[in-house]
């Protein structure tokens, strides 16, 4: 069974940072899509943030662009959104997908997309 766990939400000021983290955890051969962070606040839809190919390719949302940093590392099954200079509007949800993520099925594998459950941000004005 695959989980992903994301870690580091939490309440912060204005103008400050927080890193998040999310971990894939499981019989993991390889995640060979993409990896990303979406968020929703509370009220709107849910919103793409940030999104890493395996290869380091990065897109984000215009919203974040210059302020978000999205990393990821392929042996750990990780991926890290870094965020700096934090505004009340960033406050939501943020969760973690993963795509393509390869398991062993029988003889052969499996290609699947799993979500995490979630970690709050809040910024404070």
């Amino acid at each position: 069974q695959v989980q992903l766990v994301e870690s580091g939400g939490g309440l912060v000021q204005a103008g400050g940072s927080l890193r998040l983290s999310c971990v894939a955890s499981g019989n993991i051969l390889s995640i060979d899509g993409v990896m990303g962070w979406y968020r929703q606040a509370p009220g709107k839809q849910m919103e793409l943030v940030a999104r890493i190919t395996s290869g380091g390719s990065a897109n984000y949302a215009d919203s974040v662009k210059g302020r978000y940093t999205i990393s990821r590392d392929n042996i750990k099954n990780t991926v890290y959104l870094q965020m700096t200079s934090l505004k009340p509007e960033d406050t939501a949800v943020y969760y973690c997908n993963a795509d393509q993520v390869r398991t062993p099925f029988g003889a052969g594998f499996h290609l699947d997309d799993y979500w995490g459950q979630g970690t709050q941000v809040t910024v404070s004005s």
